[in-house]
């Protein structure tokens, strides 16, 4: 088990939805403007299965990699917003159509993003 910081967590579970096919990853710095977590990792999936593989990966590689479980989870029965929180890093992961309709993003457009892309130095 690594002692891993809420950034560097927010990034893994970005690169992770990522390998699973996932669209339009996105990690957002919500900690100045949000009391009750620092990052939010929103993600879109073009069908339900594909929602629920994703949280399911997301899950089972940060419990494999870190020991860590969600604190909750929410929305798997239903499979199109599924929030996994890890109290530090909330995961949204979204079937395309909810993604659109919520607008996530929008709400906090004035947060600085974290580009998860770049390799860690």
């Amino acid at each position: 088990m690594i002692d891993i910081d809420s950034r560097d967590l927010a990034v893994e579970i970005a690169r992770i939805a990522d390998d699973k096919k996932a669209d339009d990853v996105l990690v957002i710095a919500v900690g100045d403007v949000l009391s009750i977590t620092e990052f939010f990792v929103l993600t879109s999936a073009s069908n339900r299965r594909l929602v629920a593989t994703v949280a399911d990966e997301v899950t089972a590689r940060i419990r494999e990699t870190h020991g860590r479980s969600p604190l909750r989870t929410e929305g798997m029965s239903e499979q199109l917003w599924v929030l996994v929180d890890y109290g530090d890093v909330v995961v949204h992961v979204f079937a395309e159509e909810t993604r659109r309709y919520y607008e996530i993003e929008r709400l906090y457009k004035d947060v600085p993003k974290v580009d998860w892309k770049s390799p860690a130095v």
